[in-house]
């Protein structure tokens, strides 16, 4: 059973810095490239950043390049996304994402709020 679980979201000012993380089970994980979402409030989910089963990057959303940075730790089976400079137009709901035998999953998310 495909299981993903976020954390890391907090309130913090414009600026700062957080670092989401996402705990996966229920498949190998290091066969697998992994994805970032986030979704604000009224808008649409959007990607935000994906990376390859061997750790290197292979996406980043234009707003969030040179911020953002997407990394996986395979033996902790965990994927990262270390947030900087946030911006108020960062505040959404923040998901991680994999499709496994052709099927989409998505954990539960973890909020994101930028506000002085």
């Amino acid at each position: 059973q495909v299981r993903l679980v976020e954390s890391g979201g907090d309130l913090v000012q414009p600026g700062g810095s957080l670092r989401l993380s996402c705990v996966a089970s229920g498949f190998i994980f290091d066969d697998y490239g992994m994805s970032w979402y986030r979704q604000a409030p009224g808008k649409e989910r959007e990607l935000v950043s994906v990376i390859r089963p061997n750790g290197f990057s292979q996406y980043y959303l234009e707003s969030v390049k040179g911020r953002f940075t997407i990394s996986r730790d395979n033996l902790k089976k965990t994927l990262y996304l270390q947030l900087n400079d946030l911006k108020p137009e960062d505040t959404a709901s923040y998901y991680c994402n994999i499709v496994h035998a052709g099927t989409t999953y998505w954990g539960q998310g973890t909020q994101v709020t930028v506000s002085p």
